[in-house]
Parts: C-alpha cells; sequence; structure tokens
C-alpha cells in the first residue's frame, strides 16, 4: 500500500505530492538536470490530467534541487512549461532527495471546473451602479 496519494483534492484546489524523475514502475530516470527536469514534468502532467487540471491551472509550484548550481538548467526546463502562466515558486536547495535524485517539484493548482466556473461568473453577473 502506498505512504502517500499523488494528489489529494479540496475545495476546488488540488495538492500534488513532490515528483522526482521516476518511469511509472517507480526506476529513477538518469541522465542531465535537464532531462531529469522533464521526466518530473512528464508525471506532473499525468497527475494534474487525473486530478482534473492541467499546468495553466498552477498555483504554487516548490522545486527542490539537491545543488543550486543546477537551478539555471532546471529553470530553462521549468520555463517551457510556464511560458505565459507564471505560478508563485519557491527554490530550495536540500541535502539529500528521495532515491538520489536532483530535482524534485510539488505544486497546488486549481481543479478545470473550478477555473470554468469562476470565468462564467465574471461574465455580467456583476450589476453596474
Amino acid at each position: 500500500m502506498p505512504l502517500l496519494s499523488q494528489a489529494i483534492k479540496a475545495n476546488g484546489l488540488v495538492f500534488v505530492s513532490g515528483q522526482i524523475p521516476a518511469d511509472k514502475n517507480g526506476n529513477v530516470i538518469q541522465g542531465s538536470i535537464e532531462e531529469c527536469t522533464e521526466a518530473v514534468f512528464v508525471n506532473l502532467a499525468a497527475v494534474l490530467k487525473a486530478s482534473n487540471s492541467s499546468f495553466n491551472q498552477v498555483l504554487k509550484t516548490t522545486v527542490f534541487l539537491s545543488d543550486m548550481a543546477n537551478f539555471a538548467r532546471m529553470n530553462s526546463v521549468y520555463e517551457k512549461h510556464f511560458s505565459g502562466h507564471k505560478p508563485a515558486r519557491s527554490c530550495v536547495a536540500v541535502r539529500e532527495l528521495p532515491k538520489g535524485v536532483d530535482v524534485e517539484i510539488e505544486l497546488v493548482a486549481l481543479e478545470d471546473s473550478l477555473l470554468q466556473k469562476a470565468q462564467e461568473g465574471s461574465h455580467g453577473d456583476m450589476e453596474e451602479e
């Protein structure tokens, strides 16, 4: 039995657990920091999709790096996934990450349905004085 949930929903928010560069079987993907960061985004996309959300709905990310010297290279991949929409972000260097990986990313997003309701509610529902 897993020790965690990949994501938890509460009040229209999706809290996605930290994702590491691993395949569907949990095997760590080896490679450059760019390749590992891309693998993390593949996993994040899968969890967001299963949770009825997407990168456009992300409110906040937290990036964990084993070495802050990798920041710029990680960021070159990160910015491709958030080219227009820029969520709030924290990035911290940590001594060690699970399974010896160099990058882990967790995030909080809106469910797509909540965003849709908010957009629908903003069209013509307000009275002018």
